[in-house]
């Protein structure tokens, strides 16, 4: 058994009390054969300081202006040499063990991507679960019904960028969704639902940030659905992801009354 390279990226801007977190996450993986790529957009706090300061870990540091969150990401996709690629957000952290789960995974020649779940947290307060996002095995026109796989789970093979292109700049805050669709839905990539929380996220994104971003993703995400030939009924679309996210609400409120 062979254990496959993983490039891990991290994106981050103006993150200095989180991204210390981000980085001992990736550290205590203790994954033998990982690359990690951290890309800067020119951080005006102290971001900065705290990377070099837990930079050990690091591969690759880059720190310059760019054009959002997702040129950052193709950024971190072409400096990336590993066989499989994964993205952890700046505030964000891995919970242990998921680099080799993900690895024993993609001992499997024929898969192209995995993914599992992920719960949501308060900023200041990373012990109190506010959703648990519970994903499950793809099938086709799922993305219709608002279904989408955490992106921060979503690990991809680097062929599949190279065969089917990188996040689509023309999508200011969803286009992580329309990278997954077009893999997915449109390409039909070969992909494998891995159960069990692998990523916390702090609330407080830039998707998750505002009501006005959270329009803007939706909006996105239908014209993501009628440029790859998907069906995108907007109410049927909403009514699914409110039952959605209402039972993730549910579900994290569930498992603190149990303890």
């Amino acid at each position: 058994m062979r254990n496959p390279k993983i490039s891990i990226i991290t994106v981050v801007f103006n993150s200095e009390a989180t991204i210390v977190d981000t980085i001992e996450s990736v550290r205590a993986q203790n994954y033998p054969n990982m690359e990690y790529i951290v890309v800067d957009g020119l951080s005006k706090d102290r971001t900065l300081d705290r990377i070099h300061e837990h930079g050990d870990v690091i591969t690759r540091l880059v720190s310059e202006k760019d054009f959002g969150i997702y040129d950052a990401m193709n950024k971190g996709i072409r400096l990336a040499t590993g066989e499989v690629i994964g993205f952890i957000n700046g505030d964000d952290f891995y919970m242990p063990g998921v680099l080799a789960k993900v690895a024993e995974a993609f001992l499997d020649p024929g898969l192209d991507a995995c993914y599992g779940d992920l719960c949501y947290v308060r900023q200041n307060d990373i012990s109190s679960v506010v959703r648990h996002w519970r994903s499950s095995p793809f099938v086709p026109g799922a993305f219709e019904e608002g279904w989408c796989p955490p992106h921060p789970t979503f690990f991809v093979r680097r062929e599949v960028y190279e065969r089917h292109g990188l996040f689509d700049l023309d999508y200011r805050i969803a286009a992580d969704v329309e990278l997954m669709m077009r893999f997915l839905e449109r390409h039909h990539i070969n992909s494998n639902y891995l159960p069990g929380v692998m990523v916390t996220m702090r609330l407080g994104g830039t998707t998750n940030r505002s009501w006005q971003n959270i329009l803007q993703q939706n909006r996105e995400v239908l014209h993501a659905l009628k440029i790859h030939g998907l069906r995108a009924n907007p109410v049927r679309f909403f009514s699914k992801k409110l039952v959605s996210r209402g039972i993730q609400v549910f579900r994290a409120v569930w498992f603190k009354v149990r303890g």
